[in-house]
């Protein structure tokens, strides 16, 4: 295994890489770099640690937008919030409506208890 040492907002990180997939983790590391340093240029949030919550938060968020619309391109069907999944019975596909809503909810009470701090979306 390969050792990279790494910048990620202006601290040095020594990370462990296997052989050949340098080029993907240097990406990685460019992703999270942007998405921290775009957080804390923001003003709303200085501690490190918070920084990287909300990052990660975000990209994971970014990551399973991404999976769902190449689930549903591969499908062939609108994206959840347009319509049912394939497979889903009626009463499922009712519920759908139901579960978008909790979703969006939940968003805004993590943005309510973020506060000043700076907005997960």
């Amino acid at each position: 295994m390969k050792q990279l040492e790494v910048q990620i907002m202006q601290q040095s990180y020594l990370l462990g890489c296997p052989e050949g997939r340098e080029a993907r983790l240097l990406d990685a590391v460019e992703r999270v770099d942007t998405a921290m340093t775009r957080i804390r240029d923001a003003g709303k949030v200085r501690a490190r640690e918070r920084i990287a919550v909300l990052a990660a938060l975000n990209l994971a968020f970014e990551l399973a937008d991404r999976e769902a619309a190449e689930l549903a391109a591969a499908a062939h069907i609108p994206p959840l919030s347009a319509a049912a999944p394939m497979g889903t019975t009626g009463t499922d596909a009712a519920m759908l409506p139901q579960s978008t809503d909790r979703l969006q909810a939940l968003v805004q009470r993590i943005d309510d208890v973020l506060g000043s701090d700076g907005h997960l979306l």
